[in-house]
This record gives structure tokens, sequence and C-alpha cells, in this order.
């Protein structure tokens, strides 16, 4: 038996990867001992480095298999990218929307009350333009983000109403999510959204880099600060 989607990620500093290969070892030792077999021609490995001069890594091997590196991969309908851009992603969202519209436009040939047009985009176009939404809309360019928005206004003009704009999904799912986890202290993030002395604004994480400022937990701090 196979196991499922697994992903293990390691943090190499200073060319050490000891800590990053004995993981690996230790994932390979448990699937043995728990009757799960790793199939090595699915597994990949990607390096993310952002350093200006890098070296090349020893590669990785996994029972005398070598592994491929690739550029990106698909993880819970999410495209991962090694420059950590979501083009990728939100091209494949709009696609996926864009052949869903098709069957908004039939149901409209059926002359049905906007409300069940509506109810009919929220469950299945919507649905696909907000996947994962809370993990790259902050970090999506003007130009995608207007992309998306055009799936929205195209539907809008199919039901005759107004839709929920992307930017406004988003905000609300962020501030739903950034709520239960910290209401949820056994969360891994739980900690980063630390409230001030005055208890009414969470302490802001410092970032170098606008690719951390627009990750999950800077853009939702920014956000509930900003209620």
């Amino acid at each position: 038996m196979f196991p499922p989607h697994i992903k293990l990620i390691g943090l190499i500093s200073n060319g050490d990867e000891t800590a990053y290969r004995r993981e690996v070892a230790q994932l390979v030792s448990w699937c043995g001992h728990n009757n799960l077999q790793l199939n090595t021609q699915k597994t990949v490995e990607m390096i993310v480095d952002f350093r200006k001069v890098t070296a090349p890594l020893p590669p990785l091997a996994l029972m005398d298999s070598p592994i491929t590196i690739v550029d990106s991969f698909h993880f819970l309908g999410t495209t991962i990218t090694q420059d950590l851009k979501w083009e990728p992603t939100i091209s494949s969202l709009i696609k996926k929307a864009q052949q869903r519209m098709f069957f908004l436009r039939q149901l409209r040939k059926l002359k049905p009350p906007p409300r069940m047009l509506a109810q009919f985009y929220t469950a299945i176009i919507e649905s696909i333009l907000t996947s994962s939404i809370t993990v790259w809309y902050a970090g999506a360019t003007a130009r995608d983000r207007l992309r998306l928005q055009r799936v929205v206004r195209a539907a809008e003009k199919v039901i005759g109403c107004r839709l929920p704009s992307i930017q406004d999904l988003y905000i609300s799912r962020t501030r739903r999510r950034a709520g239960q986890i910290t209401a949820d202290p056994s969360h891994p993030g739980h900690g980063l959204f630390s409230p001030l002395p005055s208890g009414r604004r969470l302490r802001s994480i410092r970032t170098k880099t606008s690719r951390y400022m627009n990750s999950f937990f800077p853009s939702a701090i920014r956000l509930l600060n900003t209620k």
C-alpha cells in the first residue's frame, strides 16, 4: 500500500543537510514499519533558494533510487513553484472557472430566478476561484487579481446581480481563518497572533521581503489590526 500525499519540508542552513537527510531517512523507516511503500517514481524534490550565489546540492536518493528535482509541484489543487509565485495557480483556477461558466449560461436558458443562478455560481464557480485563496491572494500581482475579477464580472452579467468581489472574499476568509487559529492554542501558528499590551491590536511580524510580508500570517495580522 502506498502512503497518501506526504510533504517533507527541510531548512538547510550553512550548507548543512544533515538534519534534512535524517528526516528523509526517518520517513523511509516509518513507512517500512507501517507496511507502506514509497513510490520513488512519483517522489520529487523542489529546492527553494533565493541566494544570489547558489551551490549545487548533492542528489537525494530513496532506497537507492535517485529523486527527480522539479521547478514546481501540485499540492491540494495549488501549484507551488520554485520562485514562490502564484501565477500558475491563478491561471489554472481561472481556466477551470471559465469552463464552468458554460454551465451557468446553459442554466440561464431555463430562466430560473437570479437567486438560484447566484447559488449555482457560489457552489460551482466561486468555490473554484477562491480555492486556497488565503494562501495566494495577498501575493498575487495586480494583473492576476484583475483576471480573477473579470470572471466575477462575467458571471454578474449572466446572472443580472452583484456578486461578492474576490478581494472581499479574501478578506472575510482570511479573518475567519485567523480567528480560528487565535481560538485554538494547539495550532502551530497560534503564537504568531500575539496581542500588544493594549490588547486591541496584534503585534506585527517583522519581514525583510515583500514575499514574506504577503504570506498568510503577516497579511492576516494586518487585516485583523484594521478592523
